[in-house]
């Protein structure tokens, strides 16, 4: 009994201490945290001092592992297994994917956690578009988020002859992550139930749950019965998921990408060359289309301002007085080649001007137009527009971009620019060369190339030019049609616009 009461006394003594030591009193103490008071009185009037504080995390990856709330405990079937694998067969390349988020990915978490959803799902385009705002899937899908026509739509997401907002990375992740909220809400925050509904469409997962419910079997993902491309988007999700967040254990090494903006939005009055900011800037176009890649054509559409995306070391530049941009721009025109169907009234509704001001421009007496006769446009119906002399130069023997550069004192370089050309092209006689002010007729022809297009029940050569925004002739071209008749599973090829 002695020793028991002995022990006692110890384990008593090593409270007290313990209290003293590692606890902090707080302001009410009272003298209750004595040998008089019961141990529960004495810990009721103190608090820990540890305090709880998180990492601070060194790149995105690690921002999204710290604030991830899903529990990656799951077991990687034979299916996940194999997409890893095929990951972590070349590490050099799977760095190099992960690269292309580079300029988008803070922003998407950013957005994902003003919206309260979890921020792995900065990882979907990974999946839907390798991070390329100019993806373009055979079905029509388009963008980071492969946005198809109709759930663009949906989402406030626009088309116009100037902009595609499927395409701009910032305007379609603000919608995808509208119909990600949207899903979450639907599917009871089940994350693999809305990201197969993303993909495969809320309809469709709403049929297949009902299906298992009238069996009397669970609904969750895994035991549905889904079709072959939605069962092997969340394995997709899920290998490129537990690599980042286990990269040590397959020996990757993440990319840097830091927590913070790479980009600034800046707001330029006006309409806004885009070949005339990525030289002031001294940036490739390329990366100028990329990081606005809702601008479809040679310029910002003509507005009072104009919104761009640039590389956040750049924006001094605009801040500088001496910027070329800090007033309204003077674009003022294009060339447009009369098409059949073309009228002054489609035209002046197209380009945002009036038919009358077509009609002075070009010296039109009638409302008659020619097929093939190019037409000079203007942009807007300002006052302040005036007319800016151009010809074309037909090639003929002997010609060369030296001798034509010459003849009219222009650069070789803005020659081949306007045209479309290279320094090394060889031109042909009897070609049409725009010559004259570089801000006329200067257009930026994408680069193209050709997908494979299954056609469905249904469609016809408009809709799929409709989707792809191609003409209807083109595709006749490419494919030899001589008749527009379409057979539901006939491949066919499309050529699109890829920048």
């Amino acid at each position: 009994m002695e020793r028991q009461l002995l022990i006692i006394f110890a384990f008593f003594l090593f409270g007290i201490s313990s209290c003293q030591s590692n606890l902090k009193i707080t302001n009410n103490f009272d003298d209750r945290c004595n040998t008089n008071s019961s141990k529960s009185e004495c810990i009721q009037d103190v608090v820990p001092l540890i305090e709880d504080t998180k990492p601070i995390p060194a790149n995105v990856w690690e921002y999204m592992i710290l604030n991830n709330n899903y529990d990656q405990n799951i077991n990687l079937d034979e299916k996940t297994q194999s997409y890893i694998n095929n990951h972590i067969k070349d590490v050099d390349k799977f760095n190099e994917f992960l690269s292309k988020s580079y300029y988008f990915i803070y922003y998407v978490i950013q957005e994902l956690e003003a919206a309260d959803l979890p921020p792995e799902l900065a990882l979907i385009p990974f999946i839907e578009s390798n991070y390329d705002p100019f993806s373009i899937s055979p079905s029509g899908a388009v963008g980071l988020w492969q946005f198809m026509p109709k759930t663009g739509r949906m989402f406030n997401l626009e088309k116009s002859w100037w902009n595609e907002d499927r395409h701009d990375p910032y305007r379609s992740t603000h919608a995808a992550i509208g119909y990600f909220k949207y899903l979450f809400e639907r599917f009871d925050n089940d994350i693999y139930i809305a990201l197969a509904a993303y993909n495969a469409g809320p309809t469709y997962i709403d049929r297949q749950i009902r299906k298992n419910k009238r069996k009397n079997m669970a609904y969750d993902f895994w035991s549905l019965n889904l079709n072959k491309q939605v069962s092997e988007y969340i394995p997709k999700y899920i290998a490129i998921r537990e690599i980042i967040f286990n990269s040590e254990k397959y020996g990757v090494t993440l990319p840097y990408i830091p927590v913070q903006s790479v980009v600034k939005k800046i707001e330029i009055p006006g309409q806004v060359e885009i070949l005339s900011l990525s030289e002031y800037l001294e940036i490739k176009p390329e990366l100028i289309y990329k990081l606005n890649a809702g601008y479809t054509k040679w310029a910002s559409a003509p507005k009072d301002k104009s919104v761009f995306y640039v590389p956040i070391e750049k924006t001094h530049l605009l801040d500088s007085p001496e910027s070329p941009f800090d007033n309204v721009n003077q674009i003022n025109w294009i060339s447009h080649i009369v098409v059949s169907g073309d009228s002054l009234w489609k035209l002046a509704k197209k380009y945002d001007t009036e038919v009358k001001i077509i009609k002075k421009i070009n010296y039109l007496e009638t409302d008659l137009l020619s097929l093939k006769d190019t037409l000079l446009i203007p942009l807007s119906s300002s006052k302040s527009n005036t007319f800016i002399p151009f010809e074309m130069h037909i090639v003929s023997e002997g010609d060369t971009l030296w001798s034509i550069s010459r003849k009219y004192s222009i650069d070789i370089a803005d020659i081949t620019r306007m045209n479309s050309l290279n320094k090394n092209s060889i031109l042909k006689l009897g070609q049409q060369l725009t010559i004259g002010n570089k801000n006329i007729h200067r257009n930026i022809d994408s680069k193209k190339r050709t997908i494979l297009y299954s056609v469905k029940q249904g469609d016809n050569l408009y809709k799929i030019s409709d989707i792809f925004d191609v003409s209807v002739e083109s595709i006749k071209q490419l494919n030899n049609f001589e008749t527009s008749d379409l057979m539901p599973g006939q491949i066919i090829k499309v050529a699109i616009r890829a920048f």
